[in-house]
């Protein structure tokens, strides 16, 4: 049995939504927002096992998985949206952004990605906060020389259970050269397991 050999190459369009309810009965997002222009998605997971140990021999290991560290490079985020997503304030009639004791809330987010054979992957994680970004400013040279920023979104477990397969989950990713979900509005809102509808 042949199987194609594919990594993963390109991202693009980084959006968010405020979490407004997650509850056991229901999950509730807001508007869907562009984030910023993204150059680079990585992700790693806590997870941990330790075997246990009866009459003498290792005989249950125990596993746990934690929250998702998710680091994003991106262009230099407008500042409304910094002051949205960091739980800062923003003044548009200024167009000044205050840096000052944070009130941050639960975002989702979403975006494409796509792999080497040209197949997209298009993706909803469901909760989780923004770090304050790292940023840095360096004095221009006859170079090009640029600086974007640093994000890390802290992605948990939602509380609501969703009814496939009864539980709580940190997001979805539709593969979509199966050509099986209709995705056609997956970005419009965001998508979970329970509103992604098969075509037709």
């Amino acid at each position: 049995m042949n199987q194609e050999i594919v990594e993963y190459r390109g991202i693009e369009g980084l959006v968010y939504a405020k979490v407004i309810k997650d509850t056991k009965e229901e999950y509730k997002a807001g508007e869907v927002k562009p984030l910023a222009g993204v150059a680079e998605l990585s992700k790693e997971t806590e997870t941990n096992s330790e075997e246990k140990y009866y009459d003498n021999l290792a005989a249950i290991v125990v596993n746990s998985t934690g929250a998702d560290t998710v680091t994003i490079s991106t262009s230099a985020i407008p500042f409304e949206t910094l002051a949205d997503i960091t739980g800062q304030y923003y003044d548009e009639n200024l167009g000044v952004f205050a840096e000052q004791e944070r009130d941050p809330g639960y975002f989702a987010i979403g975006y494409k990605t796509q792999k080497t054979n040209g197949d997209d992957v298009y993706v909803w994680r469901y909760k989780g906060s923004f770090n304050i970004p790292k940023d840095a400013h360096k004095t221009k040279t006859n170079g090009t020389d640029s600086q974007g920023q640093e994000l890390t979104y802290k992605g948990i477990n939602t509380t609501h259970v969703f009814n496939k397969p009864k539980k709580s989950q940190k997001s979805i990713n539709v593969d979509v050269a199966k050509e099986k979900a209709d995705v056609s509005s997956f970005f419009d809102e965001v998508t979970t397991i329970d509103t992604l509808i098969a075509k037709a």
